[in-house]
C-alpha cells in the first residue's frame, strides 16, 4: 500500500470509528469502511492481503497435523488468515459482521474451502458456541472501545471447544497507558484476563517488539473436561 493511500485509510477509519462509537455503535463501521472502499484493499487499512506473520510463525513451530480439526477465524475481513489455516489443512469458517468483507473474501478464493459467513461477535449463533478446535483472533478487538472489551473477550472464548485452543495477536499496554486517540487501541493484560475467566488457560505469553509496536501473542486451552 503507497504511504498516502495507507495515511488516508487510517485517517478515514479513525473518523468513521469515532462517529459511529459516539453513536453507541461499537461494531457499525467495519460495513461501512468495507463498503465504501469500492474493491480496492488499499483503502481498508488493516488489509495486508497476506496471513498474519505472527499466526504463520507459531503454525510453523507446531509439529502436531491438525487434520480433521475445525478453526475459526475471528472477524476474517478479506480472508488471508482463514486461507491460510485451511491450506495447512484445518477445516476453516471465517466470520465477519460485514457483510462486504465476506461477499470480497469469496470473490477472492473462489475455490476455496474455508465457510465465509456473517456473524455479529456479539450474538453469535448457539451452532458456535464451543464449535471450534482452533480459535484465531488478531486485532478485532483493539478497535472496540472499553466499555464493551470483556463481553468481546468473553465471547471470543466461547468459540473454543473443549479440548480446544485459542491463539491472539494484538497490541499490548501496561496498565497504566490510558486509551487516547484513534483505534487501534492496545489490549491490558487484565483484558485478557477475562480469557481466562471464561474458562481458558493461558499456555505461552509471548511479549515482543514489532518495530515500535508492542505486540503479544497468547496462546491458550481449553480443558476437555
Amino acid at each position: 500500500m503507497e504511504p498516502d493511500k495507507r495515511d488516508e485509510a487510517q485517517i478515514r477509519a479513525a473518523r468513521l470509528s469515532k462517529d459511529a462509537i459516539e453513536r453507541g455503535e461499537a461494531t457499525g463501521w467495519f460495513e461501512e469502511i468495507y463498503a465504501s472502499a469500492g474493491g480496492d484493499p488499499e483503502r481498508i487499512p488493516w488489509a495486508d492481503e497476506q496471513p498474519n506473520e505472527w499466526l504463520v510463525e507459531w503454525l510453523d513451530g507446531q509439529s502436531i497435523s491438525p487434520e480433521g480439526a475445525n478453526a475459526v477465524v475471528v472477524g476474517c475481513g478479506l480472508g488471508d488468515d482463514a486461507e491460510e489455516l485451511a491450506r495447512r489443512g484445518y477445516e476453516v469458517t471465517g466470520f465477519d459482521i460485514s457483510q462486504t468483507a465476506i461477499d470480497w473474501a469469496k470473490r477472492r478464493f473462489p475455490g476455496s474451502s474455508v465457510q465465509y459467513r456473517v456473524a455479529d461477535l456479539f450474538d453469535l449463533p448457539a451452532s458456535m458456541e464451543a464449535g471450534f478446535d482452533f480459535v484465531f483472533e488478531a486485532y478485532t478487538l483493539q478497535p472496540l472501545p472499553e466499555q464493551v472489551r470483556g463481553v468481546a473477550v468473553a465471547a471470543v472464548a466461547s468459540l473454543v471447544a473443549p479440548g480446544g485452543e485459542l491463539l491472539i495477536v494484538t497490541r499490548g499496554r501496561e496498565p497504566e497507558q490510558q486509551l487516547e486517540g484513534a483505534p487501534p487501541w492496545p489490549l491490558s493484560k487484565a483484558e485478557l484476563g477475562g480469557l481466562e475467566s471464561a474458562g481458558l488457560l493461558r499456555d505461552t505469553f509471548d511479549d515482543f517488539m514489532d518495530g515500535t509496536i508492542r505486540r503479544w501473542r497468547v496462546h491458550y486451552t481449553r480443558p476437555a473436561s
